[in-house]
């Protein structure tokens, strides 16, 4: 696994990190970005930019890192994507921009991430001022956006940007959504998130946190409101389980709610209101990124034994290669082609869980091997708590507040892929409340392309 991993320039020993919740990769020097930067080809065809769902330019921004011009560099990056420091973080760019580099045909692609990343905590680590005169005049609109994830915060500064009045409601007491619950700070620092925060006040976004759209208001009491639009980006926080005999006992977590307690409600701490599990020995269920950072978690958190169980194999794991390489260097133990059957307790709490032996057969609708059980075989692996870590879907909230919205089988709202627009007219919707659980940056790509369609809507009233 570490063969398909850059070499990070600068992280701590994984036996001293895996204790703490210090960032892991402290990133690049100005040398180190210049050196890596005269890596890149600049192809003229620049199909690095294929690859990403909002469009940077990615050779132009690079090319002003090879200069040593990096304000220049970082307005290049926010002219498309309004969060660089965090998408170079946790972007699968081996998946996406990395992925169609020339370079990586015959060795390691450009680290447009790592770039990407120096760039933003470059010019974001310094005092910003918000340049009044970059906004645009006031517009007689407002638009209610739904979420403060990635698809809401994309979706608010656009239009906040273009003089749109724009209200952004969490449900949560912090902004971020994903970004802020669900990923730890070792690979994402939350006051990158409270610098967001920042951007949006100061671009005149009123930012209403504890209101739970659906409870607190209706998308038709929005309407009554006075809003012209609304953007729906409530994400996928509904997590799916297995349904297996002892998913009750005392110990079994879904990760959403594990990761929540630690992230968001510091659950670590000792006199925590939502305290977590003090665990000895933890399985986590799930081969995503969502498991190895619920897996890398428990580690910090003190567990003596952390182990991941997959269904299938180690080369078919989904997540990043380099949560995969960290996580194996931290010394998550790894169980793949097995499936747990049953989680095994004494009446209240956990004791252990079963798993069967699978192995591979012909490949499903993913593209993916099936795993197929192996006929009596069986395993039992001792532990105190279980973490299940196999998907979210969307909360069905919305869908059951909004009389007429139309929805996918699996919760997703239906919306025009073009637009972004759902079956109700200047209603809109993005990121994973369409899609189900997926990355950042497509969730961001969707908040951008509905910001565009609401705003030539406006502009044709006029």
């Amino acid at each position: 696994m570490s063969s398909l991993v850059k070499t990070p320039i600068h992280e701590l020993d994984p036996l001293v990190r895996n204790q703490t919740f210090d960032e892991v990769v402290t990133g690049y020097t100005l040398e180190e970005a210049m050196k890596e930067a005269n890596r890149c080809l600049e192809c003229k065809h620049a199909p690095c930019m294929k690859g990403c769902p909002v469009n940077v330019r990615i050779p132009e921004f690079i090319h002003e890192v090879k200069e040593g011009n990096i304000q220049k560099a970082y307005e290049i990056l926010v002219s498309e994507n309004r969060l660089p420091a965090i998408c170079g973080r946790v972007c699968p760019q081996e998946n996406q921009c990395e992925g169609k580099c020339v370079r990586g045909i015959k060795g390691e692609p450009v680290a447009i991430g790592r770039l990407e990343r120096f760039v933003a905590d470059t010019v974001e680590g310094k005092a910003q001022v918000l340049d009044a005169k970059s906004l645009k005049k006031t517009l007689p609109y407002k638009v209610a956006v739904i979420g403060s994830g990635p698809a809401g915060l994309t979706c608010a500064a656009e239009l906040a940007q273009e003089g749109i009045q724009v209200t952004l409601y969490e449900a949560l007491h912090k902004i971020g959504g994903v970004l802020t619950y669900g990923i730890p700070e070792f690979r994402l620092p939350k006051a990158l998130i409270e610098k967001e925060k920042d951007k949006l006040v100061q671009l005149g976004v009123e930012i209403k946190t504890d209101t739970l759209i659906g409870r607190s208001y209706t998308i038709d009491q929005l309407k009554e409101m006075g809003f012209d639009a609304v953007f729906i980006g409530s994400g996928a926080g509904l997590p799916r389980f297995m349904n297996i005999p002892g998913e009750s006992l005392n110990g079994v977590y879904s990760a959403n709610e594990y990761l929540t307690r630690v992230n968001l409600m510091k659950a670590y701490e000792e006199d925590a209101r939502t305290p977590i599990k003090k665990s000895g020995n933890v399985v986590v269920i799930g081969g995503g990124n969502v498991a190895m950072d619920a897996a890398r978690t428990a580690k910090r958190l003190g567990a003596d034994q952390v182990s991941v169980v997959y269904r299938r194999s180690l080369e078919e794991l989904p997540a990043r290669a380099e949560e995969i390489h960290h996580a194996m260097e931290e010394e998550i133990e790894f169980n793949t082609l097995w499936n747990p059957v049953e989680i095994i307790g004494d009446g209240i709490n956990v004791t252990a869980i079963q798993c069967q032996k699978m192995e591979l057969g012909e490949a499903d609708a993913s593209g993916r091997r099936r795993p197929v059980p192996v006929e009596k075989s069986y395993k039992e692996i001792p532990c105190d708590t279980v973490i299940i870590a196999i998907g979210q879907t969307p909360n069905p909230l919305i869908k059951m507040s909004t009389p007429g919205i139309e929805t996918y089988d699996f919760g997703g709202i239906k919306v025009n892929e073009e637009t972004m627009e759902t079956n109700m007219p200047l209603i809109y919707a993005g990121g994973d409340a369409v899609t189900g659980a997926a990355t950042v940056i497509k969730a961001m790509g969707a908040g951008k392309v509905a910001s565009k369609e609401i705003l030539k809507q406006f502009i044709q009233k006029n």
